[in-house]
């Protein structure tokens, strides 16, 4: 009899091992999927279809689900009229140059003897382009002086000279129209300085990439109060959004990986935007941003948000779109391009709770009727979500890449629901992640800042170049706008009026050097 007790005792040992075996197998090729879709999948997190019945391991269906499908609403398209597919006009403010093609005198001449008569005309468009050209601006200063007195009457020097109109770089060569024109080259076109350098040398002109350098640091220096103004616009608004992304740094001290924080707020016809470069990722920089703030504050699930929790004059909002990336990388990992199992069912939740979002936005509601229909729609779903994630979290393995995705939900709850309670809380962070994307694109180009005064740099003119293009302003225009009259700027209104926020859109083509 103890044999058989001992004998079934190892057979259960070895069924448990065996067990975890198998779970550790699927766990680890579930990481290996997950690796190889990063490395060569689609990035996009388009919808899936939820129709798979070949499930991963830990994906497993379940017929028993607190979620009831709501029947798909029958949307009515009124008819409409197809515009004819073709070529797009050119646009009307390009100028024309009129290229005549007319007949031979010899073809003008009828086979019956007569001279054929011009009966009209047919107009067709061809765009052309003229390379850039420089050209050198000569500020020829008249002296005047008394020949009468030679001056010895006053105090005053004898000779009189026209005075130069200030420049944003003092006794440099470069007009604000170079300067404009090689910055949004780097921070727009993402050109780095050496291959600007090459551009000018094809066109005859020798501008070093040290120079072009100097010129970026020397300009955003002269900025930094249009950058105070811009933190400024963005600490009164009621809600900010926050991200950052790496940034390499050759000569920082201790050479270890720095950041670029961003910050975006502002109402829809005047948003911010706010770049901050600093040689760490702790929390003590955006808290130092936000001290005294009182509002609302959106990121992600990164830790150094975590002091901004327990703060009573700020609420923390979370990111459903982080959410939602942790399921489909689920279903990524599991090979098959579709899945009806647990990440399917939470993306099924999530789903629902973007297209009240969506119908929402389509109507342009207030803030306090969406309050209203998140009350009404999305509650009720968040909610049941809820209860079926906590129906998951002790049936799926936690290291799991669905139990992962669980557990970072759960450990996000409290930030997740704040925008039921607020119509001014969007569902997720996509406007910060937006806003930053021009600066990774950027750096892949570029690749990193030689310095942290570089780097400091590089942030003033994104944020410029950033806020510009929120606020629809062609950003070598207002660059060049910005960079002839901020010297000329006295008072606070006349540095108020350079921000892109404010400034005059009819002034910015006007561009003239009296």
């Amino acid at each position: 009899m103890n044999n058989e007790a001992c004998t079934d005792t190892k057979n259960d040992d070895f069924s448990i091992r065996e067990k975890v075996y198998i779970a550790d197998i699927a766990s680890l090729k579930e990481q290996v999927r997950s690796l190889q879709a990063k490395l060569f999948g689609r990035s996009s997190e388009a919808k899936i279809t939820l129709d798979d019945k070949q499930l991963n391991l830990f994906d497993t269906s379940e017929d028993e689900l607190p979620i009831t499908d709501e029947p798909d609403e029958e949307i009515e398209i009124p008819g409409h009229k197809r515009k004819k597919p073709g070529r797009k006009p050119l646009p009307d403010n390009l100028p024309r140059i009129d290229v005549e093609h007319d007949l031979t005198p010899e073809e003008k001449q009828c086979q019956c003897g007569c001279i054929k008569s011009r009966i009209g005309k047919e107009v067709s468009e061809q765009l052309d382009i003229i390379p850039a050209k420089m050209q050198v601006i000569r500020n020829i200063r008249y002296k005047y002086a008394c020949k009468n007195c030679e001056g010895v009457e006053d105090d005053k020097p004898a000779v009189t000279i026209a005075r130069m109109p200030d420049q944003i770089i003092p006794k440099s060569m470069a007009t604000p129209g170079l300067i404009a024109h090689v910055m949004t080259a780097k921070f727009i076109d993402a050109l780095p300085f050496y291959r600007q350098e090459k551009q000018f040398v094809r066109m005859g002109i020798k501008i070093p990439r040290a120079t072009m350098c100097n010129w970026a640091m020397r300009v955003s220096g002269a900025c930094d109060i249009i950058l105070d103004m811009l933190k400024a616009e963005v600490l009164k608004n009621h809600l900010i959004h926050i991200d950052e992304t790496t940034l390499n740094v050759l000569n920082e001290p201790g050479r270890k990986k720095s950041y670029m924080w961003l910050y975006k707020s502002g109402p829809p016809g005047a948003p911010v935007i706010l770049y901050e470069y600093h040689a760490s990722r702790s929390g003590d920089v955006p808290k130092a941003f936000l001290k005294d703030y009182h509002g609302i504050v959106q990121t992600d699930g990164y830790k150094g948000y975590d002091f901004l929790d327990p703060l009573k004059t700020i609420v923390h909002a979370g990111c459903w779109a982080h959410v939602r990336r942790k399921f489909t990388d689920v279903i990524k990992a599991s090979g098959k391009k579709n899945s009806s199992g647990n990440a399917g069912t939470a993306l099924k939740f999530i789903s629902r709770l973007y297209k009240i979002e969506k119908m929402a936005r389509g109507n342009n509601i207030s803030h306090a009727d969406l309050y209203s229909i998140r009350q009404s729609k999305s509650r009720p779903i968040v909610k049941d979500f809820k209860k079926w994630l906590d129906s998951r979290l002790e049936k799926v393995p936690p290291t799991s890449l669905l139990g992962k995705a669980i557990n970072y939900t759960l450990g996000q709850w409290h930030r997740l629901t704040p925008f039921l309670k607020d119509g001014r809380i969007p569902m997720d962070n996509n406007a910060a992640e937006n806003a930053i994307r021009p600066f990774v694109i950027g750096r892949k180009n570029w690749l990193f800042s030689c310095t942290p005064e570089g780097a400091r740099a590089s942030a003033t003119l994104y944020s410029l170049i950033e806020t510009a293009k929120a606020n629809k302003l062609e950003p070598y225009w207002y660059l060049r706008y910005l960079f002839k009259n901020l010297p000329e700027a006295m008072t606070s209104e006349d540095f108020k009026q350079l921000l892109p926020m404010y400034v005059d859109k009819a002034a910015l083509n006007i561009l003239d050097y009296k």
